[in-house]
């Protein structure tokens, strides 16, 4: 899992942030000193930063600066701020994603994901096999055994989410994050429609019906 350094003042949410995200399997990191903060954080290496923006001193907004100038690391604003300002601000010096208190805590993980997945990702392969059936990236397409069918949007953005995490159970929070990239409220059913209608894609070029199954209160994989 991923090695996550927390930069948030307020100790009580630090501590319960930390306790999150290693209940999870992730290792977490954080520090009680803000004054060298983003050398700390660097040099602590960390695959992800969860960042306060008000922190003492210059703020988040200056250690999103210094630690942007020196790394990729992907860095998630948290914020009790509504002030879209400061959202475009964080997001033009560098941040990757800006998340406002209180936060869900299944949204906050599922962005952390969102993330960590993106900074994985090289150059994106142009095609995805997995059991016989291979997705078309460039042509938002599945073939199999010859026979191929192209898909919506969204469709193709579930089944290119699940093959690219083939064998690993994908949340329901998750993919809809994927698919609509918010955490604001998205009808549970309007998920289950999509994934519906990538099944039956499925099922029009003749792939088994277990190839995209459910795990109960879980998610889905294929």
């Amino acid at each position: 899992m991923a090695r996550i350094f927390v930069v948030e003042d307020d100790a009580a949410l630090r501590g319960e942030l930390m306790r999150l995200l290693e209940l999870q399997g992730h290792e977490a990191l954080a520090s009680t000193a803000f004054d060298r903060i983003a050398d700390e954080v660097l040099a602590a290496d960390p695959d992800c930063v969860l960042l306060d923006l008000k922190l003492p001193g210059d703020g988040g907004h200056a250690v999103c600066r210094d630690l942007r100038s020196a790394s990729d690391v992907p860095i998630v604003m948290l914020t009790s701020s509504d002030n879209e300002f400061d959202e475009v601000m964080s997001m033009n010096l560098g941040a990757d994603d800006y998340v406002t208190k209180p936060y869900n805590p299944a949204v906050l993980l599922a962005r952390i994901q969102s993330v960590l997945r993106r900074a994985a990702r090289t150059e994106p392969p142009s095609r995805i096999e997995h059991k016989g059936v291979v997705l078309d990236v460039a042509r938002s397409r599945v073939e199999y055994e010859g026979r191929r069918v192209e898909l919506t949007r969204n469709e193709f953005r579930v089944l290119h989410l699940l093959m690219e995490n083939k064998g690993a159970i994908i949340s329901r929070q998750e993919l809809m994050m994927e698919l609509w990239q918010s955490d604001a409220f998205i009808d549970d059913n309007t998920l289950t429609v999509n994934v519906n209608r990538l099944r039956k894609s499925l099922a029009s070029i003749g792939v088994p019906d277990g190839f995209l199954a459910t795990r109960r209160g879980q998610g889905y994989l294929v």
